[in-house]
């Protein structure tokens, strides 16, 4: 049996993190969701740029709505929600079969947004609505000033994929969020069953951290940080607070680990895959990623409940002269700012093909 499979069985979902319209064009997409037991996927800029830019995949639609007047982000929104639906519309079965739990597809509000809270509701607004998408997330990044956008979307019923989160303590803040929106539908009457996952990034921490650490403790970070999450998961869940949400109808905000590709030639090409392997939460991974997880991957347990050795190496880390919560800080606004870059690099990209394509035409 596949290790994707097994993973499957295990109650951990797998989302494949990325879409192109080529994948949805060759049935890639489609063989990856029989073959391999992808139940979702997820999406940002970086992704669509790096999409947009290979072939010409994407040069009829580019042409077709520009000469309708779309330009820029509308004409980047709509391009991308074509995508999406056709996505949403493969994993609408699995969406189905599981009452909404799993198949998912996800669609980032502008990063220009991230320390904005009142356009990032606006965009999750327009986005929920243009992308008329029963199981559509929109995805608002965890940032101080996103997890009271985050709470205001989940009361008006938009579901929410929460991105850019980096420590517990990010987590626990967009969970509060999640739950104030859950409560806060409950007392006016509506229903309480609104979709949301945290994605919490594990492979940053180690790209960061392995310079200032001996060999013995690199690539170790990234883990014990989603440890020591899982465990505030897993706590939170148990909790009063959720079990009376539950009861009233409510699903629980799953707990996603992103960034799973491995980028230390040294270590596994599926190191974080098995070490993070778990029920009821979700694993994003690139591509690359999934293939050597079908191919070679090989599962060795569980991650444990109670966070197993997370504190202990979290302890000997910050010994060696990481100040973590600090770096959780850093990465959360570099990561920001690498979405900005990617969505500047990709509106661009658009402009020029628009140009490229109308010169041709004429």
């Amino acid at each position: 049996m596949k290790a994707t499979q097994q993973l499957h069985d295990l109650g951990q979902s797998l989302w494949l993190d990325n879409i192109t319209r080529t994948m949805l064009d060759d049935g890639t997409l489609a063989r990856y969701i029989a073959d391999y037991s992808v139940t979702g996927l997820t999406s940002n800029p970086s992704i669509f740029e790096a999409a947009m830019a290979e072939g010409d995949a994407y040069d009829e639609g580019i042409k077709a709505k520009s000469q309708t007047g779309l330009s820029g982000e509308a004409l980047f929104t709509e391009l991308a929600l074509e995508d999406l639906r056709r996505a949403a519309k493969l994993f609408k079965p699995i969406f189905d079969a599981t009452g909404q739990v799993d198949g998912w597809v996800s669609m980032e509000v502008s990063p220009l947004l991230a320390a904005d809270t009142a356009g990032s509701l606006e965009a999750a607004r327009l986005i929920h609505d243009q992308g008329n998408c029963p199981n559509l997330f929109v995805k608002i990044p965890g940032t101080p000033e996103g997890v009271p956008a985050i709470e205001e979307a989940i009361f008006a019923g938009i579901p929410i994929n929460v991105t850019l989160l980096f420590s517990r303590e990010q987590y626990l803040a967009v969970a509060e969020a999640y739950m104030r929106g859950i409560e806060r539908r409950i007392e006016a009457g509506l229903d309480p069953k609104v979709g949301s996952v945290a994605s919490v990034f594990v492979s940053r921490w180690d790209v960061a951290s392995n310079k200032q650490l001996p060999p013995e403790l690199h690539n170790k970070l990234g883990i014990a940080v989603i440890q020591q999450t899982y465990r505030a998961y897993r706590e939170l869940l148990a909790s009063p607070r959720w079990q009376k949400l539950a009861a009233a109808g409510a699903q629980p905000q799953r707990l996603l680990v992103a960034s799973t590709g491995t980028k230390d030639p040294n270590a596994s090409d599926t190191l974080y895959i098995t070490a993070l392997a778990a029920p009821d939460t979700i694993d994003t991974m690139p591509e690359k990623t999934l293939l050597a997880l079908a191919d070679h991957g090989q599962l060795n347990g569980v991650m444990p409940e109670d966070g197993g050795d997370a504190d202990a190496t979290v302890a000997k880390i910050t010994a060696a002269g990481v100040d973590i919560d600090a770096l959780a800080l850093k990465l959360q606004q570099d990561g920001a700012q690498a979405f900005v870059k990617s969505w500047h690099q990709l509106l661009g990209r658009l402009s020029d093909k628009v140009g490229s394509l109308g010169a041709a035409k004429a």
